[in-house]
């Protein structure tokens, strides 16, 4: 059986998504997603009805068709004509679209945490009802939502397995939305969010609130913690731009019982969680961006540090449109994180990696400021290849609102101090384009942190040439302020993979150019010293 990077054992899931990709036709992955991704949703929420239902049967004084019962254990009521097995008895009808359609109505309108969420678009042109049929025959086959299915969380595993596949099909919008597992366990095994206000300001499909409630729970104490005490330890806030993403953040949440305040907009332009003051931060935002939005929020509080580089278009006085130079969001979101973050909160979060050096609109100012406001906790150089659909190696950023001391968190005092590791070299290639972390490689990296912070439990902290580095903000001052771990740790250092294809490629020109003229230039000298001594043609 085939094992990914973290050890997940891939069966069912791997069958389950050939064979649905083969009925995908000419639809494009991003449209698929959400059909596959409905279906199996309603699968599950079928099945932990169908499951509490036969318990009710089988007890003298209960009524399996009072929908009371089913809230009382937090278990969605599924109305009869949107059952699982009434669907799949119609998967051979023409109208099964329609059917799918009206079974996805009736179960928001009995359930009002899921209003205005589950896709209601089965019958649409452009799907094949036969084909969809065929869909749920083989949906059918995999059990969701009974009680042994959700102890191996079995449609957790389908869930992030076809989210990860759709993000191969979607190519590089897709693999920014989605951040591959091992990066979501690591930032969350880094920040260990026991407990307190969790927000995700771009939260895409939900996956760091998933790993951060896995979290909790496997550190808990005891066995067998309900989701209901989990959430009594943390508290989700989240925001998406993306209106199908962000229904797809609520239902990934809803299929496992974890409760969030998930807000639909845009976090620079709309925020909807103004006065949130969150303990930790967990994010892979859309780095890069160039219109973000800038002239409805240049004078915004945010910009505590620095006002971030505009970006987008400009009209020149011709009427033509020029592309303004060096505008991205990175040290919008940056900041965005750090006027979040509550007095001894901590942010985790994936950059590009020109945000550890560029002095482009500002940046290198901004950056500077972050510096000297002791904010900066560590940072980590990743190995490229980790994301779907783009080659382009991203960067962890860690910023503390408080460096002092803390006997509860059991942090030492690191004021003035910066971790970096390189850890350009670790995880394992899966395949051609794809590199995932192992587990060995998360933990080796958190342990590094953990025991710089001064947790006992990880040992005590050495620098490690190569690979780590703790540095004062004096030595940071002297590199003018570049964070790239290379030049701390004694590693090679790194190179720029955010300069522009085009620019990259006239700099390697002038510099083919350059060096062919110096060796013109060697051979003329050469052939004037010959003909001085005598051997001239």
């Amino acid at each position: 059986m085939k094992t990914n990077g973290n050890g997940a054992k891939l069966g069912f899931e791997e069958k389950l998504w050939m064979a649905a990709d083969k009925l995908r036709g000419q639809m494009d992955a991003a449209e698929y997603k959400h059909v596959v991704l409905g279906l199996v949703f309603l699968k599950y929420i079928s099945d932990s009805f169908i499951e509490k239902y036969d318990a009710l049967k089988r007890e003298e004084y209960a009524d399996p068709e009072d929908q009371e019962e089913y809230l009382a254990e937090n278990v969605f009521w599924v109305p009869q004509e949107a059952r699982w097995s009434f669907l799949q008895a119609q998967a051979k009808s023409t109208q099964i679209g329609t059917l799918i359609d009206q079974a996805m109505d009736k179960i928001e309108k009995s359930n009002q945490r899921l209003k205005g969420v589950l896709p209601k678009n089965y019958n649409r042109p452009s799907l094949d009802q036969t084909r969809l049929g065929e869909l749920i025959d083989l949906i059918s086959t995999i059990g969701l939502g009974d009680a042994e299915s959700r102890s191996q969380d079995i449609l957790g595993r389908v869930y992030e397995y076809f989210l990860g596949r759709f993000a191969e099909k979607d190519g590089k919008l897709g693999g920014e939305f989605y951040t591959p597992q091992s990066i979501v366990k690591l930032l969350v095994e880094m920040i260990e969010p026991f407990e307190g206000r969790v927000f995700d300001p771009c939260c895409g499909s939900g996956g760091m609130f998933v790993q951060a409630v896995r979290f909790v729970r496997a550190h808990a104490t005891g066995n067998g913690n309900s989701s209901r005490s989990v959430q009594a330890k943390v508290s989700i806030y989240g925001q998406e731009s993306n209106h199908t993403t962000w229904k797809l953040a609520l239902m990934n949440l809803a299929i496992r019982g974890i409760e969030g305040n998930i807000q639909y907009g845009d976090s620079f332009t709309d925020n909807k969680n103004r006065d949130l003051r969150a303990d930790f931060i967990i994010a892979n935002p859309p780095f890069n961006a160039e219109d973000w939005g800038f002239s409805k929020v240049k004078e915004d509080v945010r910009w505590k540090y620095g006002t971030p580089p505009q970006g987008g278009e400009r009209k020149q006085k011709d009427g033509s449109v020029i592309k303004v130079d060096g505008g991205n969001a990175n040290y919008a979101w940056i900041q965005h994180f750090v006027h979040h973050l509550a007095p001894h909160g901590t942010a985790g979060f994936v950059m590009a990696n020109g945000s550890m050096s560029s002095n482009s609109s500002g940046e290198g100012e901004i950056r500077k400021n972050l510096v000297n406001a002791d904010l900066v906790d560590c940072i980590i150089a990743m190995p490229g290849q980790l994301f779907y659909g783009t080659q382009i190696p991203v960067c962890l950023w860690f910023l503390a609102k408080s460096k002092t001391a803390d006997a509860k968190r059991g942090y030492r005092n690191r004021q003035g101090e910066t971790l970096f590791i390189d850890a350009r070299k670790m995880g394992t290639l899966v395949d051609r384009t794809h590199r995932e972390l192992s587990d060995e490689d998360i933990g080796e990296i958190t342990r590094i942190y953990h025991a710089w912070r001064g947790e006992t439990k990880d040992g005590d902290y050495q620098d490690k040439l190569g690979f780590s580095k703790a540095c004062t903000i004096q030595e940071v001052a002297e590199h003018d302020y570049v964070l790239t771990p290379g030049r701390y740790t004694g590693a090679e250092e790194i190179e720029d993979d955010d300069i522009p294809f085009e620019e990259r490629m006239t700099g390697l020109s002038s510099k083919l150019n350059q060096q062919m003229q110096q060796s013109r230039e060697l051979d003329e000298a050469i052939g004037r010293n010959l003909e001085v001594l005598g051997y001239g043609g």
